[in-house]
């Protein structure tokens, strides 16, 4: 019987710990598209484990209750999706700027490079990340894990068999497990390869998106002013310019949308 009363207490500060790197590298992703540039980190989620989970992983291991927040390494746990395999790279890198900041980098796994026999792969660090409670300040170790969209497919789906067969996989399924994974990580190298035209269709849309938004709050500007007559003009024009997305045309319908602002503007003054 575990000698930890107070779970809820105990696990408290992973899950501000896992709050708190969760938020962080959400801002810089969120950074990176106002700056119109392409984010690394195409999305990021934390968890906590669960103490039914924590029991489990330290009797499997033999680690007594007071040895399971040195030696259990991933009770806060954040994971982190790319694109690309090549901004796991540059994901590594992001982290280990802020080493002596705010976290320390303490172990790294390679499971990429050094692919493990059932197929996985993914990139773990392992960090200490500086906390401040009300106690004062505390280091809680994480786990982040850095995977691309199809290495966290193929990884939820043999978590999911494993939980189904107690983790003891049919041969036959680990087999077709380990071809589906060879065959996934093939997709990957190969999304590499066209990275650049995936990017520019990906910057187009998001200028898009942009523009849309855009025309939609001028024409709300244009639609609540008594000065504009022509409004089925200006609606007809719009009908032109979102035709078939052509961001060139939203543009120039939006410059000249803001332009009929600029002398509303003037003739109300």
């Amino acid at each position: 019987m575990s000698k930890i009363l107070n779970w809820e207490e105990f696990l408290f500060p992973y899950q501000q710990a896992v709050n708190e790197l969760v938020l962080k590298f959400q801002s810089i992703i969120d950074e990176y598209k106002l700056r119109g540039l392409y984010s690394p980190i195409e999305s990021v989620k934390g968890r906590v484990k669960k103490s039914y989970s924590i029991l489990e992983k330290a009797e499997r291991k033999n680690i007594p209750d007071d040895m399971i927040e040195e030696l259990i390494e991933d009770i806060a746990g954040v994971r982190i999706l790319c694109q690309f395999v090549d901004d796991i790279e540059k994901i590594v890198e992001i982290i280990k700027s802020r080493d002596g900041i705010d976290l320390r980098v303490i172990e790294e796994k390679d499971y990429i490079t050094n692919t493990k026999p059932s197929g996985y792969r993914s990139y773990h660090m392992i960090i200490a990340y500086t906390l401040m409670t009300s106690r004062g300040y505390r280091e809680i170790l994480a786990e982040i894990q850095i995977r691309t969209l199809a290495m966290n497919f193929w990884a939820t789906a043999e978590h999911s068999l494993k939980y189904k067969y107690n983790r003891k996989l049919p041969e036959e399924l680990q087999e077709r497990l380990v071809r589906s994974a060879e065959a996934a990580f093939w997709l990957d190298k190969e999304m590499n390869t066209i990275r650049e035209d995936i990017m520019q269709a990906q910057r187009i849309n998001e200028r898009r998106d942009r523009l849309t938004l855009s025309i939609i709050e001028n024409l709300k500007k244009i639609y609540a002013s008594d000065k504009v007559t022509d409004i089925g003009n200006i609606d007809n024009e719009y009908m032109k310019a979102m035709e078939g997305g052509d961001v060139f045309k939203m543009e120039n319908f939006n410059r000249e949308l803001e332009a009929l602002l600029e002398k509303i503007e003037a003739d109300e003054k």
